[in-house]
């Protein structure tokens, strides 16, 4: 999240070194947090997220964007409608060539802020966590994983590496699970998968829903 981590999974005391625009404007937002809980007695949580994904179809809830960037929603795309899938470098020094990623359902997510909302009020001191499941999936295994549950094949077309890129990003949590008592539990990646593929097959059935979800997330 903030660089390229010195070992993983990325622990709470990692140092904060990002090499990208989005990495930079993370911490500047910590680094004012910080300063106002230090500043004004003002207690805060920090949630650092590892690749929010999948949906809550029942709830009406899932992404949709009208330039889509994340991994799973475009690789979905690529299935369903016989689109190139881009793998953006697949010279990392990982297993298969590709980036590999921590990815955490929204529900959990969801359910990590309200554990921290009531670790505020019990009197929890300022403090940071890692939100993720430890475990990583590159590009690849992803892709496979999505041809699989849509039951189609993908196009996979190779692109070039992209500048700020880390090779692996995967979480330690143990902090979030000793202190919040947070578990996730609908971050398995097929149920990911599965989860927005039936967000994404519901919002193309229902006029209008992608235009008002598009609007809820800007």
């Amino acid at each position: 999240m903030f660089g390229i981590p010195p070992a993983l999974p990325i622990a709470k005391l990692s140092t904060r070194t990002p090499i990208n625009p989005y990495g930079r404007s993370k911490l500047a937002m910590e680094w004012m947090l910080e300063d106002l809980a230090q500043r004004y007695r003002f207690p805060a949580v920090i949630l650092r997220s590892f690749n929010a994904a999948g949906a809550d179809p029942q709830n009406g809830c899932g992404e949709c964007r009208q330039h889509e960037t994340h991994l799973i929603p475009l690789a979905i795309e690529a299935a369903l409608e016989g689109k190139p899938f881009i793998i953006y470098g697949d010279h990392f020094e990982t297993r298969d060539g590709s980036a590999i990623r921590d990815f955490t359902h929204v529900r959990d997510l969801a359910s990590a802020h309200i554990a921290a909302l009531d670790y505020l009020i019990a009197g929890g001191a300022s403090t940071d966590f890692n939100l993720g499941t430890g475990v990583g999936y590159s590009v690849r295994e992803v892709l496979n994983c999505v041809e699989r549950v849509c039951g189609r094949p993908i196009i996979v077309k190779i692109g070039r590496r992209r500048l700020g890129d880390p090779p692996a990003l995967v979480a330690d949590a143990a902090k979030a699970r000793q202190l919040l008592h947070w578990q996730p539990h609908y971050s398995d990646l097929e149920r990911i998968v599965r989860d927005a593929l039936s967000w994404e097959q519901q919002r193309q059935r229902v006029p209008g829903l992608g235009r008002l979800a598009a609007a809820g997330v800007q």
